[in-house]
Order: C-alpha cells, then structure tokens, then sequence
C-alpha cells in the first residue's frame, strides 16, 4: 500500500512523508483484525502516539486514503472504541 495524499499548509513531504506513510500503514494493519480497539491499545502496538494514532483513523474515512468505514463504540466507563470496516475494491 502507497500512500501518497497526505497535506496541509504545515505537511512537509520531505519531513512528514514517510513517517506518516509508516503510520498509517501499521495502524491499517492492526486494525484490518476487525476488532475493537482503543486508541491506547493501537497507539501502543503502533509506536505512535495516541493523537497520531486519531488522525489516522480520521485518514481512514476518507476518500483519498480508501473511503473506509471506521465505527466507534463507547464503553461503560466512557473510553471510545474504534472498528475499521475495509472497504472492498472492485477488481
């Protein structure tokens, strides 16, 4: 998976590319498990931080970065859950 749409007037390709790019791809793996997580669990297992990590969920939904669904669920002690629902591309 390339990814090459990150931007913004602060986003430096030079400096934020690849680091963004890594991201994103491992946050996406973890999360095509199909489970929930918290954005703890996923920063953790990611090596990113958890505001890192919520911006790429955000990245997730998306068109340029695959239009994916990414459902949320709060627990019982009020801690946000997160579920990627991979959109299926047609062949």
């Amino acid at each position: 998976m390339q990814v090459q749409h990150f931007g913004g007037a602060t986003f430096s390709f030079a400096l934020d590319g690849q680091r963004l790019t890594t991201q994103f791809q491992r946050v996406f793996s973890i999360m095509m498990d199909g489970d929930w997580h918290t954005l703890s669990d996923l920063a953790e297992a990611s090596g990113g931080s958890e505001a890192g990590v919520s911006a790429r969920l955000r990245d997730f939904r998306k068109e340029r970065f695959g239009g994916h669904t990414v459902e949320r669920m709060r627990g019982a002690s009020g801690l946000w859950f997160y579920r990627l629902v991979a959109r299926k591309v047609a062949a």
